[in-house]
């Protein structure tokens, strides 16, 4: 046929027109990759050390504390500042070259992950065991938490007003704690249920001794044994427990996974993945064109609610202080002027295309390991309900932004319509009139104890983030 195009014509077109999505694997030098693997090891002994809310914000603090930031509060001039609120959320702010009313660059992620919570009377003993009385928090899946090594991780207040911090299980002197499960020889009644209803939520408690106080005329003896060890080892009362906050979460490190020791596999990483790479891209953040803000909340994974969730309104207030102290009015017009032009990536994982479980996902639209950090337009429900749903506008700039700088990038959506769904913080930050998209990498195993990720997507999430606040 005559005009048809050469074989060389169709490739140059092929090159031009068709979206490239190479695998980063493919694309990075030795140099980098030698970048990827190094920062990872400083990311598995984070997760390793930071497994609650509370843990992340010291291990913040510490991190800004040695760049630089200063606290707020502390009347201290400074062009990189910090705030802790109710020592469960964080925002840090590096000072731009643009006045603030033109808007901040702002990454939001969040530090609570899900986990077993004991409950605020949790102490009791069945069949001569000694057990605690636990509540799930966050979407799980229950089997999950069976039959395998926890660590308790919290704080408690003592009648006498000490808090005291406690980590039990994490060192390979400590014992760990255990919910049991039923052995497959007698769980024909269990197997024939509804995954939904095989396991109960009030069944999920931890064995935490076995030795008894005293002889058998001893009332409740199993249970008064260990009220004895935890008030001989810290002082404390079963009156105490009603005001502690102590989390069960899986013990042990983070690991690296495969032969080429290319994956992580840890707890934690929806969504401390975000947390991690967006605290090292503004500690190195340094003459930002905008105000730089660096937000990371609790609470995302049971709806964002509470005082430390990104429904409250913390982060106004550090941003008020912040302009006080730049000498700027910080009215309450100044405040929404400045939070209408910026612009934010709320930093949170998507999930990978499962390779057992390709069906649950519409793969044109999915996320792969090794692929690049996720740009997530949208998530929520069934019609995108929940979801803030970025601009085309606002998809552009970020886009740009990557390409410009190298960055390897995808996009995703959570899953195939109707098939489930989920949120993150950007709906909660977008009422304020910024720009907003969900960006961060893709996991395997999302919300089990044990969930994955590529080494590559983390370095690549480290390295969008840090080009977003320069851009």
């Amino acid at each position: 046929m005559k005009n048809q195009p050469s074989s060389k014509d169709i490739d140059k077109l092929k090159a031009i027109v068709e979206k490239k999505q190479p695998l980063i694997w493919d694309v990075i030098d030795s140099k980098e990759k030698k970048q990827v693997f190094e920062f990872c090891e400083e990311y598995r002994s984070f997760l390793s050390e930071v497994k609650t809310e509370r843990e992340a914000v010291d291990y913040i603090i510490m991190q800004a504390e040695q760049h630089g930031f200063v606290n707020i509060d502390s009347s201290i001039p400074s062009e990189r500042y910090y705030k802790i609120y109710k020592n469960k959320s964080v925002a840090l702010w590096v000072k731009g070259s643009e006045p603030s009313d033109k808007g901040m660059r702002i990454i939001g992620s969040h530090m609570d992950s899900p986990r077993l919570d004991l409950k605020q009377n949790p102490l009791y003993e069945e069949v001569d065991l000694s057990l605690m009385k636990t509540h799930y928090y966050g979407g799980i899946k229950k089997y999950h938490w069976l039959a395998r090594p926890l660590a308790l991780h919290g704080v408690v207040i003592l009648k006498n007003g000490l808090r005291l911090p406690l980590v039990i299980g994490e060192k390979d002197t400590d014992p760990v704690f255990c919910i049991s499960d039923l052995l497959p020889h007698l769980a024909k009644s269990q197997a024939g249920k509804k995954l939904s209803e095989a396991f109960d939520g009030e069944k999920l408690n931890i064995l935490v001794g076995s030795i008894p106080l005293g002889d058998s005329k001893i009332k409740e003896r199993f249970k008064l044994a260990i009220l004895k060890h935890l008030h001989d080892q810290y002082d404390m009362t079963e009156e105490d427990l009603v005001s502690s906050e102590f989390e069960l979460v899986p013990s042990g490190p983070a690991r690296d996974l495969g032969f080429d020791r290319s994956l992580i596999g840890g707890y934690g990483q929806d969504d401390r993945a975000c947390v991690f790479t967006s605290l090292k891209a503004i500690l190195e953040t340094k003459n930002p064109v905008r105000d730089s803000l660096c937000l990371f909340f609790d609470k995302e994974e049971i709806g964002s609610e509470g005082n430390t969730g990104a429904k409250s309104k913390f982060f106004e207030d550090f941003i008020s202080d912040v302009m006080e102290a730049q000498g700027t009015p910080s009215s309450e017009r100044m405040l929404r002027k400045s939070l209408l032009n910026s612009s934010m990536l709320s930093g949170d994982v998507n999930a990978g295309i499962e390779p057992d479980y390709q069906d649950v996902h519409e793969k044109r639209n999915a996320a792969k390991l090794g692929y690049g950090i996720c740009v997530t337009k949208f998530t929520g429900t069934g019609g995108k309900s929940g979801s803030s749903d970025a601009s085309a506008e606002f998809m552009g700039m970020i886009r740009s932004i990557f390409n410009d700088n190298n960055i390897q990038w995808q996009t995703g959506e959570l899953g195939k319509i109707d098939q489930g769904g989920g949120g993150t913080i950007a709906k909660f930050l977008a009422v304020y009139g910024m720009d907003i998209i969900d960006c961060g990498p893709a996991l395997l195993s999302m919300h089990s104890p044990f969930e994955i990720s590529s080494k590559a997507d983390i370095y690549m999430t480290y390295k969008a983030y840090k080009a977003f606040y320069l851009a």
